[in-house]
């Protein structure tokens, strides 16, 4: 059963800050570190500069690392008044992913404590591991580690998402496949239901299969299917039959169709198109218009250069109560994510 007490509210609903990890370990891009400080600088710029009152708090290894970044983010011309940094050292820092959850816990704003891995598959994370506790007590949150039998749950933020109001999405590739990146071994629908239940409130899973392709994290559903309202996700379409995402997206497109919300209704869906393939030194990257982040003042939403930018632009603006604004990700996603892999919203309590 759902803990009455415990709430993760959607992203669409007010926050207090966007965090952000401050880019440091060159072998997330290869050969292409040097635009990384440009490409967050932007979008740390579009939050900080918005309407509203986010703030954008951003996590740096230690002092030369921040006065570093703050020069950069001054000729940028962010507002420097509405960033905050913290001098929390990381192994690589994708913060949807390694970074705290905040949910409502009893009408106050606190931290579900999952475990991070580097999603089965890296050997470098004890730092990241312990950004969400960190954070907490920085911040005076309480800390709830989310635990299944006793044992600590490892689940990332870009494995799911929600939308408010008990139903949250995400993919069996991601949390069962039981021999490629593991994280939780022996784990069942039931044994995830019931996390999700307890830590975050969701009292309603809908499990869609595969992740598109070029997807390091094997299977994360920010990257093609995302809650936009209540009842309404966008998700995903490939028309070409020939490209291996086509098959995935229709097989996630038949599983939506006969899925019901928390109330038992069906949840509208619309598509969204996939831009052409991008590769870069031979491998195929995870470029979606799905991995779009809503801010207080408005959703940014990748882009990469393609025919179909302007088409997904135009969608997204007509289904948001606020600016769809584009950031260039051809050079970000080379780093195998994108502007929601980068950042996490903490609501506004």
């Amino acid at each position: 059963m759902p803990d009455p007490a415990v709430r993760l509210p959607a992203e669409w609903e007010p926050h207090a800050a966007t965090w952000i990890t401050w880019p440091q370990n060159p072998r997330d891009w290869p050969g292409k570190f040097a635009p990384m400080p440009w490409a967050f600088a932007e979008i740390i710029r579009k939050i900080a500069n918005g309407a509203g009152t986010e703030r954008v708090r951003v996590l740096v290894a230690d002092a030369k690392t921040e006065r570093r970044a703050r020069g950069q983010l001054a000729k940028a011309a962010v507002d420097l008044s509405r960033v905050d940094f913290f001098r929390i050292p990381t192994d690589r820092g994708w913060m949807r992913d390694c970074g705290p959850c905040f949910v409502e816990r009893a009408g106050r704003v606190a931290v579900a404590g999952f475990g991070f891995d580097a999603w089965s598959k890296y050997p470098e994370y004890q730092l990241d591991a312990r950004v969400p506790e960190t954070i907490a007590g920085l911040l005076g949150m309480a800390y709830a580690p989310a635990t299944r039998a006793g044992r600590l749950v490892t689940f990332e933020g870009g494995a799911l998402d929600i939308n408010g109001r008990g139903t949250l999405v995400t993919t069996e590739e991601c949390c069962l496949d039981p021999s490629v990146q593991v994280r939780n071994p022996g784990f069942t629908h039931a044994d995830y239901e019931a996390v999700f239940a307890q830590a975050l409130g969701a009292s309603n899973t809908i499990w869609l299969a595969n992740g598109i392709k070029g997807d390091d994290t094997h299977g994360h559903v920010d990257d093609f299917c995302r809650f936009i309202n209540a009842r309404t996700l966008v998700l995903c379409a490939e028309k070409n039959p020939a490209d291996e995402n086509h098959a995935i997206l229709e097989e996630n497109r038949e599983r939506l169709e006969g899925a019901r919300l928390e109330d038992g209704s069906r949840p509208e869906v619309i598509r969204l198109p996939m831009p052409a393939p991008l590769f870069f030194d031979g491998l195929r990257l995870p470029a979606s218009y799905a991995n779009f982040l809503i801010t207080n003042a408005c959703v940014l939403v990748p882009t990469f250069n393609d025919a179909n930018d302007r088409i997904a632009l135009g969608i997204l603006a007509e289904l948001f109560d606020r600016p769809v604004v584009g950031i260039h990700a051809v050079d970000l996603v080379w780093g195998l994510g994108t502007v929601h892999c980068l950042t996490r919203q903490e609501p506004r309590g």
